[in-house]
């Protein structure tokens, strides 16, 4: 039996704040991940300006060029994002419209997975649902389940260091990365 090969899967990250909750989920995740998967973080989307076709059309800018070619050259890709008003946050959004321009179309028939973490008690399920409805219009596969929206967040990330400490949320995450794992290989066939 041949083991399995190594797949990267990148991290976009939704949130600016300094000390976003979800930004720590987002820096675990290197550690949680299975031996046969490397995770690494894309840049800001905070180095997007906003969408505008004028602005398109006198050229992409190159955060927007450098971070579709780290998209299109992995095997998957981890959103990790706050619900803003029952949503996705507007930078998420924004970074998701110029994305969507890029030819090739980064996100086409590229597996993904959502996270999102709140400290309310549905874990920013709303936007979820928000975020999937785009991803469905890219045709992105996105991984169904297991979903992630870790609800209670601010008593699962130690305020001092900044890192994902609930042992049965670090359990969950390995688990749903596994099965990103499982996908990216199947749709590799």
């Amino acid at each position: 039996m041949t083991a399995p090969t190594q797949l990267h899967f990148v991290t976009l990250l939704g949130s600016l704040r300094r000390n976003s909750f979800n930004a720590a989920i987002a820096r675990s995740l290197p550690q949680l991940a299975p031996e046969d998967v490397s995770i690494s973080a894309l840049g800001s989307i905070a180095d997007f300006p906003h969408y505008n076709q004028d602005v398109q059309e006198e050229g992409f800018p190159s955060s927007v060029l450098a971070m579709a070619e780290q998209i299109r050259e992995s095997d998957g890709l981890i959103i990790v994002t706050p619900e803003y008003n029952y949503s996705v946050p507007g930078v998420l959004k924004n970074a998701i419209d110029w994305l969507s321009r890029v030819a090739p179309q980064p996100l086409a028939k590229k597996p993904v997975v959502i996270q999102t973490a709140s400290p309310g008690q549905i874990g920013g399920a709303r936007a979820q649902y928000h975020l999937r409805q785009s991803l469905v219009f890219l045709d992105a596969f996105v991984l169904n389940k297991p979903e992630a929206m870790i609800g209670q967040v601010t008593n699962k990330i130690d305020p001092q260091t900044q890192t994902l400490t609930d042992t049965s949320t670090r359990d969950f995450l390995t688990r749903q990365i596994s099965a990103l794992a499982e996908l990216a290989r199947t749709l590799q066939k």
